[in-house]
């Protein structure tokens, strides 16, 4: 159902800037303000120029956008960036090591038709917040350019692409970068001339799925929607596609980490009653106090799999999490109670994300919920802020599992804020889409 193009991708010179390394970052969401001052000292020409997360300034909100396109407009006159000869595919190789084990997962870089879900061409899994996505949309109007890529998953149940992917894996990659999170990117080009045909057939009849990149994903739905109606009906503007780098839902190296919520500025009488509907819904095994985050996940885990061994009909499977509460209650471990069948209650409620939102927090706090709730993937920091009182509590939730995630989104629902942290990131720089003029000619 999707459709997929190659499309003449911009690239920085490794003449002109040195190390790829030195100009490539993470997506824009990621940056924070340390990591972008860090960014910026790092190289002149770095990515971060273009994409990283720039606040507009309130009293001229689009002078951050256009000094972001100034630069993007100097360095392509002077031959930093380059624009390749003819349409093509990339492929990535992506290195990485996490908690002592190494992992690599590939990525085609493409050009993807814009559609509205209903085509059920492209398929989301979260919803997304207005200012995030009107920032995303005026970078686009103002540059006329995507400068990061879209994360997105696709099924290869019989292994056609792999089986395409093999020899050209085996050639030499026309690009190298050490990635943020200790990782490495080696980057290849596929420019010969049936690959299209190739590479649309292993696509024919499947959707792509939305894996990091919503707001991004919005954003060119509404810049396709603001073209000429011509250009809109045209499938050959390159205005109406948005680079993705797609992955294969089955790829070794695809790894689905949790997102942690902390909860905050609750009344005594309000915390309380969470707590309470807490031990309503699960038993508390309380943890030794110098329990540390990592410990805490890895009981979480066991936990899961021993339900999970114990799985039957009548007892629909696992669930449990961690909480480190701001209070002198020592870290708790909290597994459902027997008996409750929480398949029961909604497709969605495979998530303690879903649990903790629907059946606990938003019977109690009701529309004030996203005043007190946020997201992190980060256990460690949420932790100490917890322990230190800066929050409430941080609540440690296993990994969103794969499969359901396949499932759920495939029938068009969509999960909980910030269920999923695809892992690792994709890196910013590696190549740029030019979305001015026809795809093939860009």
């Amino acid at each position: 159902m999707a459709t997929i193009k190659p499309f003449r991708g911009i690239r920085y010179d490794p003449q002109a800037v040195g190390a790829l390394s030195q100009v490539i970052c993470p997506p824009y969401d990621m940056i924070g303000s340390a990591l972008k001052a860090e960014l910026r000292q790092r190289s002149p020409y770095n990515a971060v120029h273009l994409e990283g997360g720039e606040q507009p300034d309130p009293t001229d909100p689009q002078a951050g956008y256009q000094n972001a396109v100034r630069l993007y407009q100097q360095w392509r006159a002077a031959g930093i960036l380059q624009q390749d000869d003819a349409p093509s595919f990339y492929l990535m190789r992506h290195s990485y090591r996490l908690n002592g084990r190494s992992h690599e997962h590939l990525g085609l870089f493409a050009a993807v038709l814009v559609e509205d879900y209903e085509t059920g061409a492209v398929l989301p899994h979260e919803f997304t917040r207005e200012p995030a996505v009107r920032d995303r949309v005026a970078l686009l109007q103002a540059g006329q350019t995507q400068f990061s890529p879209i994360m997105s998953l696709y099924q290869d149940e019989p292994g056609a692409l792999r089986r395409l992917f093999d020899p050209i894996l085996a050639g030499p990659p026309v690009a190298v970068a050490d990635t943020p999170a200790a990782g490495h990117a080696q980057l290849w080009r596929i420019a010969y001339p049936d690959a299209g045909a190739e590479i649309a057939r292993a696509f024919a009849g499947r959707p792509v799925f939305l894996a990091d990149g919503h707001h991004r994903y919005e954003a060119a739905r509404r810049y396709r929607s603001l073209q000429p109606a011509d250009r809109r009906q045209d499938s050959a503007q390159a205005a109406n596609y948005v680079m993705m780098t797609l992955v294969e839902f089955d790829d070794p190296g695809l790894l689905l980490l949790p997102y942690h919520r902390t909860l905050c500025g609750l009344t005594p009488p309000q915390l309380d009653a969470v707590r309470r509907q807490i031990e309503t819904l699960y038993q508390a095994h309380p943890l030794p106090t110098d329990t540390t985050p990592a410990a805490a996940l890895t009981q979480v885990a066991n936990a899961n799999a021993a339900a999970a061994a114990q799985t039957t009909g009548a007892n629909p499977g696992p669930h449990c999490f961690a909480a480190f509460w701001a209070d002198d209650t020592p870290p708790t471990l909290y597994t459902l109670r027997p008996g409750i069948d929480w398949a029961s209650w909604d497709d969605l409620a495979v998530s303690e994300a879903w649990v903790l939102q629907e059946r606990i927090l938003a019977p109690i706090l009701g529309d004030t919920l996203p005043n007190h709730i946020d997201y992190s993937p980060d256990h460690e920091t949420i932790v100490r802020q917890a322990r230190s009182g800066a929050i409430q509590a941080a609540i440690l939730l296993k990994p969103f599992p794969l499969e359901p995630f396949r499932q759920i989104v495939s029938t068009g629902r969509r999960l909980p804020p910030k269920s999923t942290f695809f892992y690792p990131k994709l890196p910013t720089g590696l190549v740029i889409n030019p979305l001015h003029g026809a795809l093939a000619a860009a």
